[in-house]
């Protein structure tokens, strides 16, 4: 299965080295782990892990991404062997960028379909609240998240289309800590989204399952043999994936629902977190490891796919989310249908 072959390490001070066909994870000189290299298609390490040379050129040989996170689980690095996939694709999708209307008009489509989830996460907050204030203040922010979906084919502009996302992201944020269990709310409360450093736990919470996710969609645009660099609703700048993180924003409301979930029923608690001098705050020890189970068990739940109508495990949906961008790049499709959860 193609959601099961990334290795995520989040053990610091962790080696890892190449043992003939096998990548082996080692701590103090004791064996962690044995993982076939053919099982793999991405390594990502969190924090302080330690590499061996030939484990990276080996890496790099058999096409296997070598991804470095720092322990918030912000992007530093990424090792990857000769670039692959269809230069015609590639061509077709600098033409589609230069294209000021096709462009704006796939941005639309990407800050719908993350409009449309975020309006669910609140929905879904509103059916559970145990208080009617909190209900109804969830239904208000979810009718003003459908305002924000209406005013969008007006957005005439990728900077008006931004402002009406960024209006809509003010609008989510600060409802959301509505569907934080009202016990939890003192430590899990935020104040609107930071990042670069978190400063408080849900905010490092939720930037550790966005980098995952960020993750999956950079690899699934790859895959599809698009360039993660070149996208539509991202500016683009030297070093940034543009398009995986124009592809990460429909996926980014189902981390948010993972990490409601997580603290809700109890699974991550105050003491998993430590905050730094400065006021960064970062997800610490077991609790890394227990999220990125929680997050790879979330990517084998069946649903139905809207476009496709078939079950699929959701790690499979940037994959298939990616090939459908491609075709309409590609003019196969007039346009690009986003990921909508129900």
């Amino acid at each position: 299965m193609q959601l099961l072959n990334t290795l995520y390490v989040t053990l610091p001070d962790s080696y890892l080295r190449l043992d003939n066909d096998t990548l082996r994870v080692q701590v103090d000189d004791e064996t962690k782990l044995r993982v076939p290299l053919h099982h793999l298609q991405a390594v990502v390490c969190f924090g302080h892990v330690n590499l061996s040379a030939p484990l990276m050129h080996r890496l790099a040989d058999e096409a296997i991404a070598l991804v470095l996170l720092d322990s918030n689980g912000r992007f530093k690095a990424r090792l990857e062997g000769a670039v692959s996939g269809n230069v015609l694709l590639r061509q077709a999708q600098h033409r589609a960028v230069d294209n000021a209307e096709f462009t704006l008009e796939a941005a639309r489509a990407l800050v719908a379909g993350k409009l449309k989830n975020q309006r669910q996460v609140l929905l879904r907050g509103a059916r559970e609240a145990k208080l009617p204030d909190e209900e109804s203040l969830l239904t208000r922010a979810a009718q003003d998240l459908a305002a924000s979906l209406r005013a969008l084919p007006q957005a005439s502009t990728l900077d008006v289309l931004r402002g009406v996302e960024g209006e809509a992201a003010r609008t989510y944020f600060g409802a959301i800590n509505l569907v934080v269990r009202a016990d939890m709310r003192a430590d899990f409360s935020m104040d609107g989204r930071s990042r670069r450093p978190p400063r408080d736990r849900m905010n490092a919470l939720l930037s550790f399952l966005y980098a995952m996710w960020m993750n999956d969609c950079r690899s699934a645009c790859e895959a599809a043999g698009l360039d993660p660099q070149l996208g539509f609703l991202h500016a683009v700048r030297p070093g940034r994936a543009a398009l995986a993180l124009d592809l990460v924003e429909e996926f980014r409301p189902l981390a948010d629902r993972l990490a409601l979930t997580l603290v809700n029923r109890g699974q991550l608690r105050a003491s998993d977190f430590a905050v730094r001098e400065g006021g960064a705050v970062s997800l610490e020890g077991d609790a890394r490891k227990a999220v990125v189970v929680a997050y790879q068990e979330r990517k084998q739940e069946l649903l139905t796919h809207p476009l496709l109508a078939e079950s699929l495990p959701l790690g499979v949906v940037p994959l298939v989310q990616a090939r459908l961008l491609a075709r309409h790049v590609r003019g196969e499709a007039p346009t690009y249908l986003p990921f909508a959860v129900k």
